[in-house]
């Protein structure tokens, strides 16, 4: 059995798991026009930028210096998570101890940089730091580094299911015996001109410039893109009895974790949703749990036309009646797209929700759009209060990828 002892969170709503949890629940945005670089070019002038973080309240100067933004997000939300858990690794086989950390893209902002300086000064300027910053296997390096770890370290690079596949990779990994502990999530800072240009050719961002924190609308029927975002999620996974063994605070269980692809187009779903609904049901599989038993769903929920529509398809054929009953809510109207990382502070929100007994709302829900199913419950616009055993947390990425995990009251 698996459980999870530990929470961190990097994200442009806050920066602690309860504070995240408390700002949702209150129906507050993240999302604000763009201040890190120039944006009045671009179609999009805002997104889910994270202004006040400093990674040097983390680590010192010079180790924050040799890391792209996407793994200074990640080994800050590691140590939240680390100090969180209680966790004293010099009482700890270190070999039994791993770090599996997805991300979407990686380090682009390093990339950006050391083009223009290419381009700008010539090949000799370019950072010998370069490659060890932009490759996404960074932000795992680099927290193994700096808790000197020696258990399996990986990273899984699946777009916006990044975050939910190195979760379920982790669990699996203890399932099996290799390991007691995983330190796990996904990170990731696209918000750079070449993220924010690519998305925007794409046609896949709200324009929403005169009011960004009502751009992020997930299944209403005035949404017109998702909002690009930045931030890391990091959870501590822990073998059941090594966590007993040192009285640890336990949070949570995890159930469950299925994995597919829709195999039908690079960037839409499909349209019916058959391929999310099979991962939701090889994930109650693997919990061996019944669809009765879920007690909320956190949506992938973009607030793209696809997805809406298709996650709204997949949640219905699977539960059928019962999907009536179950709250429903896309946390990405609050917080906007975090990419590989949104899986993993997505699932942070599921923890706390079986904590708190309370759901977080999906804001900007005004005009609920019929394509998706009036009855449906997507918790609009204000929490509700509910006694939840049983979580699931849908993640969807480009190229198909399907996640999804299950999470439980621990008892």
């Amino acid at each position: 059995r698996v459980v999870i002892t530990g929470l961190g969170c990097i994200t442009a709503l806050a920066e602690s798991a309860d504070e995240l949890f408390a700002e949702l629940c209150q129906g507050k945005s993240g999302v604000s026009t763009i201040e890190s670089f120039d944006a009045s070019a671009f179609p999009v002038h805002f997104g889910g930028e994270i202004r006040s973080f400093d990674v040097n309240r983390y680590v010192d100067q010079r180790e924050g210096k040799r890391m792209d933004r996407f793994s200074q997000f990640a080994i800050a939300a590691a140590i939240q998570a680390v100090n969180d858990s209680g966790l004293d690794f010099s009482k700890e086989d270190t070999s039994r101890i791993g770090v599996i950390v997805g991300t979407g893209i990686g380090g682009i902002k390093e990339i950006e940089d050391q083009h223009i300086r290419l381009l700008n000064k010539g090949p000799s300027k370019v950072s010998p730091f370069c490659v060890p910053r932009l490759m996404a296997n960074a932000a795992g390096g680099n927290i193994a580094i700096h808790y000197a770890l020696r258990g399996p370290n990986f990273c899984v690079s699946s777009a916006c299911a990044s975050g939910n596949h190195a979760i379920g990779e982790a669990f699996r990994t203890i399932v099996c015996g290799r390991s007691d502990i995983i330190i796990t999530g996904g990170s990731e800072a696209a918000l750079t001109p070449i993220g924010l240009g690519s998305f925007c050719a794409a046609r896949s961002l709200s324009t929403r410039n005169d009011d960004p924190p009502a751009a992020s609308r997930p299944f209403d029927r005035d949404r017109d893109g998702f909002v690009l975002s930045e931030g890391a999620g990091i959870l501590i996974l822990e073998e059941l009895e090594h966590a007993k063994k040192r009285n640890a605070n336990i949070y949570a269980e995890l159930l469950g974790y299925g994995a597919t692809d829709d195999g039908y187009h690079i960037t839409a779903p499909l349209p019916d949703g058959d391929g999310a609904a099979k991962t939701m049901e090889l994930a109650m599989i693997d919990a061996g749990v019944e669809k009765d038993k879920i007690d909320y769903i956190n949506a992938h929920g973009t607030g793209t036309d696809l997805n809406d529509i298709a996650e709204s398809a997949a949640i219905k054929s699977v539960f059928g009646q019962y999907a009536y009953k179950i709250p429903v809510s896309s946390t990405k109207s609050s917080l906007g797209h975090l990419l590989g990382a949104s899986g993993a502070v997505e699932l942070i929100v599921c923890v706390k929700v079986i904590n708190e007994s309370a759901v977080p709302p999906t804001i900007n829900l005004d005009n609920p759009d019929p394509r998706c199913d009036l009855k449906m419950n997507f918790v609009p616009l204000s929490a509700q209060q509910a006694k939840v055993n049983m979580a699931m947390s849908n993640s969807f990425g480009f190229g198909g990828h399907n996640a999804c995990l299950i999470v439980g009251k621990f008892n």
